[in-house]
């Protein structure tokens, strides 16, 4: 008898687009996976990276039960036994050497995950170290640092209303190829081109030609690392030529005139050597973005991994608020989604924190309870009180995706003890005593906690697990449970919060506390939003009918309601950034060049995610990605030919890769995508190894950080480049 196929519909959670998937499959055999037409939010809009949800579950590399590495190779062990070690090993390191002496690294796809980000949490905080990191300090760090210090809240994030904006201005961001970062928004080249249908402009601020600059109305190129001095100067302009013209928000914000009075040097004129881009060019998109009836500046990665990162975020609040685009329709806005992040945070008082300690060996700030994770090589590699000798990594590969790779290598390689919560042998887990492997994607239910919290519209959307986990699995909210368990010496069914009232994180399961979390959200029973589907509130079973999801409208202005300031009012002028501003007159006194380098950037594929889809074959096949990008003008400077092998120099290391010849790289600026580099010995990952690549990160410099905010440095690395 042949086994009828089913249709499934979910949310694909490998980026940040949240695109609605349709699934077809046979018994356990997924058969296509199509983008879902019905999903009111992504419309059917599909990229290539869905495709390997079913390459994931079907990778025979992929862990399925928990690993011990002996002195000949990896053997498997039982879970009970798997969570015993690693529960002993912790508490011995701690005991020795005190709470410190254990470090946690979490990855950028916990954030992707709904298990890990509800249960990971409470596990972290048994441990009782300030030892905590993660991909938010080679990341998103200044965004969250900007929203605190002015709104009072570090997930209180403005989103670009991108489908009613005239007028985006965007810097260091390349949506085409990331889906969009910080600002979830499904099938963005599709929403701009409407932009630009209705007679909107799209400008891109970028030292590559990137696939979103050549849709782009108008593409400049910036020397890496100056966004800050065009944005100083775009508020100079703004200022000087009387356009300023905050509305409504005004009364409201503290500290204008401070702002006025600090840039008041930062002239186009004095800009234009720096950046690259002439003074006049840069007083006419001052005009032409005040100008517009609605306008929106955004900048993500290329302006946050730089050393002025948190200055940029800040100014680029600055530029909304002063042009009357902050908490406006058409401009930055901010969600209200079903089961509000933001708020359920504030009421618990996790609004965020600064300096309350500080690195042993660096000093450098914890900002939100984690330390840049820049800091992190140094503190396992440097003897003394409060050393770092045991390692947790929660679906992370830092080996790759953080500054000067080989040295963080060298010190996983000296720890005494470390674990990895993952599903693959890569780069770093390869360093681990013990690998406790999660059920994937397709065998979970998910609801995206955090991006319908940075969606360009109010949606929500829950999706059932598609495929049963095998017998013995685990998933990832269970492996957190019996960690925290067998470190508070406690049985589950039991165990109280310390407050005494019920312990969700040890009594509930994940779709639980979000039934919870959505009839208690604006939406809700007690909320405040109606919907067609309310009835007496949103909740989970009215959300599971809801197979495509529910569209809960355009963002609307809100920003008054949900200031954290301690004064409720928004703060313009933190005396931080104020000071920073003196490096900056610093660094950029002399911008004549020193020598012969050049100055190296990142860039993203759409056919990746960082360093954890190059095992996917249909993603990995057809001509070399992991290339150098290079203008004909530096090559012939050179004597380099395209398709070259050729060896790249920096402070940190060496590496060798192809060269690409392209005149959408600026003159004096080469690029290299991040999330390659599968050459090291041991790494079990057949078709990552046959494809291996070099990584970007062998090159950056973990000495090199945004002193204000500590976030990564990457944009703007030295590097020589030779034959060979």
């Amino acid at each position: 008898m042949t086994t009828p196929t089913q249709t499934h519909f979910r949310t694909c959670n490998l980026c940040e687009a949240m695109c609605g998937l349709e699934i077809e499959l046979r018994g356990e055999e997924i058969l296509a996976i199509r983008g879902d037409k019905l999903d009111p939010f992504s419309q059917g809009h599909i990229c290539p990276k869905a495709t390997a949800l079913a390459d994931i579950y079907h990778d025979p590399d992929r862990l399925r039960q928990p690993v011990r590495r002996t002195a000949v190779g990896w053997e498997p062990i039982s879970w009970d036994e798997a969570f015993d070690e690693v529960a002993a090993n912790i508490k011995r390191i701690q005991e020795a050497y005190g709470r410190n002496a254990i470090a946690v690294y979490q990855g950028n796809p916990n954030v992707h995950n709904l298990g890990a980000m509800l249960y990971s949490p409470p596990f972290v905080r048994t441990l009782r170290t300030q030892n905590r990191f993660s991909a938010t300090s080679v990341d998103q760090l200044p965004h969250h640092f900007a929203a605190y210090f002015m709104f009072g809240h570090q997930l209180l994030l403005p989103i670009p209303d991108v489908d009613r904006t005239d007028f985006l201005l965007m810097l260091g961001a390349n949506p085409l190829a990331s889906n969009g970062s910080l600002m979830t928004a499904p099938g963005i080249a599709d929403r701009l081109k409407k932009l630009q249908k209705r007679g909107g402009q799209l400008v891109v601020i970028d030292p590559r030609r990137t696939e979103t600059a050549v849709l782009a109305n108008t593409h400049h190129f910036i020397k890496p690392g100056s966004d800050v001095l065009l944005l100083l100067a775009l508020l100079h302009t703004i200022f000087s030529e009387g356009l300023a013209a905050p509305g409504p928000l005004a009364a409201l914000a503290d500290g204008l005139d401070q702002v006025q009075r600090a840039i008041a040097q930062f002239t186009p004129e004095r800009v234009a050597g720096p950046t690259g881009i002439p003074a006049e060019a840069v007083r006419q998109l001052a005009r032409d973005f005040a100008g517009a009836k609605t306008a929106v500046c955004y900048g993500r990665i290329g302006v946050s991994t730089q050393q002025f990162g948190g200055l940029c975020h800040w100014l680029i609040n600055l530029l909304n608020f002063v042009t009357g685009n902050l908490d406006s329709p058409g401009g930055a806005m901010f969600t209200t989604p079903a089961i509000d992040v933001v708020g359920i945070t504030a009421m618990t008082g996790q609004t965020g924190r600064y300096g309350r300690w500080h690195s042993r060996v660096r000093n450098l700030p914890e900002f939100g309870g984690e330390l840049p994770v820049a800091a992190l090589a140094k503190e396992m590699l440097t003897p003394g009180d409060g050393q770092i000798k045991g390692m947790i990594t929660i679906a992370g590969n830092p080996v790759l995706s953080t500054p000067n790779g080989r040295q963080l290598d060298e010190a996983l390689a000296g720890l005494e003890f470390m674990v990895a919560i993952d599903i693959y042998i890569n780069e770093t887990t390869r360093h681990a005593n013990i690998i406790l492997p999660p059920t994937t994607g397709l065998e979970t239910e998910h609801y995206d906690l955090i991006f319908h919290a940075l969606a360009v519209r109010n949606t929500a959307k829950f999706s059932p697990a598609l495929l049963p986990p095998a017998e013995d699995a685990r998933h990832d909210w269970q492996i957190f449970q019996e960690l925290r368990a067998r470190m508070e010496s406690q049985p589950l069914p039991t165990r109280q919060s310390p407050i005494g009232k019920i312990d969700f994180f040890a009594r509930m399961q994940p779709a639980q506390i979000v039934d919870l979390a959505l009839r208690f959200g604006p939406y809700g029973a007690h909320g405040f939003n109606k919907t067609r589907l309310a009835g007496q509130g949103l909740k989970l079973p009215t959300l599971k009918r809801e197979a495509h999801g529910v569209d809960l409208g355009p963002l609307k202005p809100n920003l008054k309601h949900r200031l954290a300031t301690p004064n409720r009012r928004i703060q313009l002028a933190p005396e931080l950034f104020l000071a920073d501003l003196d490096r900056v007159r610093e660094v950029w006194a002399d911008h004549a060049a020193r020598d012969d380098a050049l100055l190296l950037i990142g860039r993203r594929q759409l056919r990746s995610n960082n360093s954890w889809l190059h095992n996917s074959p249909r993603l990995v096949r057809g001509k070399e990605r992991c290339t150098l990008l290079m203008h004909p003008e530096d090559a012939q400077k050179r004597h380099l030919a395209d398709g070259a092998q050729v060896t790249v120099q920096s402070r940190t290391g060496t590496i060798q890769l192809p060269l690409a010849l392209t005149d959408t790289m600026m003159p004096g600026v080469v690029s290299i995508p991040h999330g390659w580099g599968h050459d090291r010995d041991g790494v079990r990952l057949e078709t990552a190894v046959q494809h291996p690549g070099a990584s970007i990160n062998d090159l950056t410099d973990d000495q090199q950080i945004d002193q204000l905010t500590g976030n990564a440095a990457f944009c703007g690395v030295p590097v020589m480049v030779k034959p060979g």
